[in-house]
């Protein structure tokens, strides 16, 4: 279980952070000052160390050497809310893993985490001497409201696709838009939920006011409330100044609930009542407020079982299921690999500050064998990390990530059999076992029905 210390001043922020690592399996120590986290760092190992780049009482450049001194093998991790190349490039030179801004969200800092865990610091000289002076850093475009990590405007744009998953996905989205229904959207992880919420916003009359996204599975319960209703200075311990909530930063435009399923019972009354009321009030304080929001929210699981196990409130599941919307998978949308693939590719040469111009025959092979369990996240996260791996104008399959190369090793087959051939003989024998019922030949080859029917067009099957 690796160790992490998290340095921040926002003592809220600092202890959402807290919880959700430890669910994630990080044993976590924080500290709201630059001498407080000094004698903790000097007093023990840690493996991990994510702190502030600004911090009120030092430097956080200067903290990140005197970690290196004390211990050069500390993975650091410097976060901040003022995205600046100058200052990334210097946390790199000064021996920094990663640099993230925020807000950011629970995927991204688990993979810089995780990363980080995974990577010797003798690896990470080598690279940080190749890259750190041009190193790029991509800048968000969310809104830092005193929300921090919860508060986000999504900068990504969807990808018109020419599947007929896509274009059903794209009529929903026109057709919902315009009005001021709330929107429940369903999908699998990774298949972009914040980017349609967002695209639901901008085709909305609200587009020119705030987009605020809260992943409610951050938010630890007792925090909650303060997050979504903002707090009055002295109303609880470390509430030293006013602060609004999610509600007020969306007044007049949208407020994306993710996850909204992990939400306690608890808050889910708080919740109800503001979307009844249009009325909520801040910790410690009894002035009404007036809130003007739209509601839309996300979850890949099933809340119609939850409300079932009593988990989660029927009344409030109506009420946020107004209209709803299930994201296909990226299997379901088969016929847009390309188009994302090619999307992906031009977003890591402008955040690498890199010239790929396209990728090699073997790649896109691989690419349309793979299952992408991840989805776009994961497709986007392959394509980035292979555009930073490659030299020349194309992508070679040398700098693919295993696992997604795993599938093309298990399926490899004698001489002179094609991989093309070796997925057209699966799909008949499948089909034959099950007595050609296509659901559960889906199901045999661990793919949807509708890719299933993707693949036997492609190759034609007459069956």
């Amino acid at each position: 279980m690796p160790n992490l210390l998290i340095i921040e001043d926002d003592a809220a922020f600092c202890q959402m952070l807290q919880k959700f690592l430890t669910k994630r399996g990080y044993e976590v120590e924080t500290s709201f000052t630059a001498p407080d986290a000094k004698m903790k760092f000097e007093a023990n190992t840690f493996d991990l160390i994510l702190t502030d780049l600004r911090l009120p009482d030092y430097d956080g450049i200067q903290l990140l050497g005197d970690i290196k001194k004390v211990n050069p093998k500390t993975q650091v991790i410097v976060m901040t809310g003022y995205a600046e190349v100058g200052s990334a490039v210097n946390a790199m030179k000064k021996g920094a893993f990663d640099y993230i801004s925020k807000p950011f969200t629970p995927d991204e800092i688990m993979m810089v985490l995780d990363n980080a865990a995974k990577t010797e610091v003798s690896e990470q000289v080598s690279k940080t001497v190749v890259t750190s002076d041009v190193v790029s850093v991509e800048k968000s475009t969310r809104t830092n409201t005193d929300a921090h990590a919860t508060a986000t405007v999504a900068n990504a744009k969807i990808v018109k696709g020419i599947s007929e998953a896509s274009q059903k996905l794209l009529q929903y989205i026109d057709l919902v838009a315009p009005t001021d229904m709330s929107v429940l959207i369903t999908g699998e992880s990774g298949t972009g939920k914040e980017v349609t919420a967002k695209a639901i916003h901008d085709g909305s009359k609200r587009k020119g006011f705030n987009f605020i996204a809260v992943d409610c599975g951050a938010i630890p319960k007792e925090l909650a409330t303060s997050e979504f209703f903002g707090h009055i200075k002295g109303s609880f311990t470390g509430a030293v100044e006013d602060k609004i909530g999610n509600f007020e930063a969306a007044d007049k435009g949208t407020l994306f609930l993710d996850e909204v399923g992990n939400l306690s019972y608890e808050n889910q009354i708080q919740l109800l009542r503001a979307l009844q009321e249009r009325k909520i009030k801040r910790v410690g304080s009894t002035k009404e407020i007036d809130v003007d929001v739209r509601i839309i929210t996300a979850t890949n699981e099933d809340l119609t079982e939850a409300v079932e196990a009593g988990t989660f409130r029927e009344d409030l599941y109506h009420r946020l299921n107004e209209f709803s919307i299930q994201i296909p998978s990226l299997e379901e949308r088969y016929d847009d690999l390309v188009l994302f693939a090619e999307n992906f590719l031009q977003k890591a040469n402008t955040v690498l500050n890199k010239q790929v111009l396209n990728f090699s025959d073997e790649v896109w092979d691989v690419f349309r064998q793979y299952h992408w369990p991840g989805n776009l996240r994961e497709l986007q996260n392959v394509i980035k990390r292979a555009v930073l791996l490659t030299t020349g104008e194309e992508v070679l399959v040398e700098a693919l990530p295993k696992e997604v190369l795993q599938l093309q090793e298990k399926e490899s087959v004698a001489d002179g059999f094609s991989k093309s051939e070796f997925e057209k003989d699966r799909i008949i024998k499948a089909l034959k076992k099950t007595n050609f019922n296509k659901s559960k030949a889906a199901k045999l080859l661990q793919v949807t029905r509708k890719t299933l029917y993707n693949k036997i067009n492609h190759y034609k099957l007459d069956l």
